[in-house]
């Protein structure tokens, strides 16, 4: 793996382990932006990425008015996974767009979306949801990807496109990446995706060489292997994933993870975490770092 030329574009070496504890699904529901207000203020996240379509998205973009030192990034939606909590697109995607199910949501699941949505359905969508983050006075660092969806190759090119013609970075990991797997990265989407990725590193697009993430079906534990995923984070720059939430009513009614959720939260927010995170010779960052140096 050749050195991140962002890690010296911010001053680090090329040996560093930078982290960018991140915070997925924010306006999903109430419980995340709470959730998001907490460990922001306690200081074990660097940033996290708002769900635009959803219903508790002018709460996030609020807070974020009120505290504009937070890292806040778009969550590109083209997913509504729930059975009976719902969103749909922000776009002026008609009932005919492929971008919705017959209810008018979101289809569900990945290949639902692969098999209906055109590349233009989904340019306009991707860049609705962060032209609508913006007018809401969120100071976007970023734009990731909800469920992966939007990495897909048939879409990669909107998801790069919309981020860096505003000098945004996406999260985009590097086809060595540690945990690359996760983002269900096929062989051949690797061979799809290799010479787009030396393209997007020669014109200065920021990559990661590392994706992480907490896991949502195990809410035991959770101490131990947050530990154990910081102590062996990559040399280079590494997108760490949380969907932390707070414990409501709403959370439960929603979220059959809710569990994993909670103790996301309550890991996060313990002060035995914090002082290892501390101890580690690693450095957290947020998106916002890397934002600034790339439109230097």
């Amino acid at each position: 793996m050749k050195p991140n030329p962002y890690l010296q574009k911010m001053g680090y070496s090329n040996t560093d382990r930078l982290v960018i504890i991140h915070t997925d699904d924010i306006g999903m529901c109430h419980a995340s932006v709470q959730a998001f207000k907490d460990l922001w203020a306690v200081g074990t996240i660097t940033s996290g990425a708002v769900m635009v379509p959803c219903p508790w998205f002018p709460a996030t973009a609020q807070m974020c008015r009120e505290n504009p030192e937070m890292d806040m990034g778009v969550h590109a939606t083209l997913n509504a996974e729930w059975t009976n909590y719902r969103w749909g697109p922000v776009s002026e995607a008609g009932a005919g767009s492929g971008l919705r199910d017959e209810a008018g949501y979101f289809h569900q699941w990945h290949q639902a979306v692969y098999d209906n949505a055109s590349p233009e359905d989904v340019e306009a969508e991707v860049n609705a949801q962060i032209e609508m983050a913006l007018k809401a006075g969120i100071d976007a660092t970023h734009v990731d990807s909800h469920m992966g969806t939007i990495m897909s190759p048939l879409f990669i090119q909107s998801y790069v496109q919309a981020a860096s013609s505003r000098l945004l970075p996406n999260m985009l990991p590097r086809l060595d990446a540690k945990g690359i797997e996760m983002m269900g990265v096929s062989e051949a989407d690797m061979i799809s995706y290799a010479p787009v990725m030396e393209m997007l590193e020669g014109i200065g697009v920021p990559t990661l060489n590392g994706i992480v993430a907490m896991p949502l079906d195990q809410p035991d534990g959770q101490m131990e292997i947050a530990k154990n995923l910081l102590g062996n984070l990559p040399e280079g720059i590494t997108h760490f994933i949380l969907h932390p939430s707070i414990d409501t009513p709403e959370l439960r009614a929603i979220a059959p993870d809710w569990e994993s959720r909670v103790s996301n939260y309550n890991t996060f927010m313990s002060d035995e975490l914090k002082k290892f995170i501390e101890s580690e010779d690693i450095k957290p960052i947020g998106y916002r770092a890397i934002r600034d140096a790339m439109r230097k």
